[in-house]
């Protein structure tokens, strides 16, 4: 191991961190964090490859290359079902309980992510990502955030009770693997 890839581990540990303590709507966490290194990293790719393959979505392809290089992908999702109660409209229900009902009466398998979800907890998930992407850059550590990682984690069942999840692959390189993607 170089210590250019140890270094980006800590950061990962790091970025973990940052997620963890972004501010949450009426501080309440949902946010859920995992570190994938090694062998998961081609698990990753691998799942993101297929679900690209089988939906004519190149951009997963080329994305998981990406992920296959990196030397570590942090992975934070959020439980988007759980309600702030404030009922505010914004996931497009007057209440929060009306959201709750339509969760429970939602169709599985229809899409990558499950919904509706609460804008409040998808703001912290927001905020969280966004922490966490610092972090890395303030450590000159290269990521980017990717949609594309996020559904593949879920497809591996990766996450568990997340509704929407998203990936940063990490690489500490002479040259950012993430810039000029074909």
């Amino acid at each position: 191991m170089t210590p250019e890839y140890e270094a980006v581990q800590t950061v990962a540990s790091l970025m973990a961190l940052s997620a963890r303590t972004a501010p949450k709507g009426k501080g309440v966490d949902t946010i859920h964090i995992e570190i994938l290194i090694a062998t998961d990293l081609s698990r990753l790719a691998a799942a993101m490859r297929e679900y690209g393959e089988c939906n004519n979505l190149g951009f997963f392809i080329r994305d998981a290359k990406c992920v296959e290089q990196s030397d570590a992908c942090v992975l934070i999702g959020c439980r988007g079902q759980v309600t702030a109660g404030i009922n505010c409209g914004g996931c497009g229900y007057p209440t929060c309980a009306e959201m709750a009902s339509a969760v429970s009466c939602a169709v599985e398998g229809t899409a990558p992510f499950s919904g509706p979800n609460c804008v409040i907890r998808m703001t912290d998930l927001g905020i969280a990502v966004g922490s966490a992407a610092k972090t890395a850059s303030i450590h000159n550590v290269d990521n980017r955030i990717l949609y594309s990682g996020g559904v593949g984690a879920l497809c591996l069942g990766m996450m568990e009770g997340c509704s929407v999840v998203y990936a940063i692959p990490l690489k500490a390189s002479g040259k950012n693997i993430f810039f000029d993607r074909t």
